[in-house]
């Protein structure tokens, strides 16, 4: 966790990563497991379908979104200034449910960077099976608050 806590700003309840598996300059793989005994996710599924508890799109989503931003800080290493945020997300594919105590495979990697902007690629995996993919762009955010131009 301390690896994903240095990259990225999150943090409990709202850091979905548990671990890195294995990163490179293009590819970053990590686990994630929404746990039902978890301060986060015990709250969600206690609302989101109960009786049959399935795991919000939107933050297997967000999953990946994290994944991308340790894979970006990787990426720009020491001396880059700056905090991705998602200005874009598209082709979004929920292929699967996700259920309380999944372990899931949380892969992205980068496509390209045009300026500010860095584009990615992304998926969840449970039990093998993609559950979600999507691609989706970034902007650094500088100091000020402020998306880069």
């Amino acid at each position: 966790m301390n690896d994903i806590e240095r990259a990225i700003p999150h943090r409990e309840p709202f850091l979905l990563l548990d671990r890195v598996v294995s990163i490179d300059d293009e590819t970053i793989r990590a686990e994630a497991s929404p746990r039902s005994d978890d301060e986060l996710f015990s709250r969600v599924f206690a609302g989101h379908y109960p009786g049959n508890p399935i795991t919000p799109g939107v933050l297997l989503c967000e999953m990946v979104l994290q994944a991308g931003a340790v894979l970006l800080a990787h990426r720009m290493k020491e001396g880059s200034s700056g905090t991705p945020v998602v200005v874009k997300i598209a082709n979004a594919r929920f292929k699967q449910m996700v259920s309380p105590d999944d372990k899931l495979e949380v892969e992205a990697s980068f496509i390209e960077q045009i300026a500010n902007a860095f584009i990615l690629k992304g998926s969840v995996r449970c039990a093998g099976k993609v559950a979600l993919r999507l691609e989706f762009t970034c902007a650094l955010l500088p100091a000020e608050g402020r998306v880069a131009p």
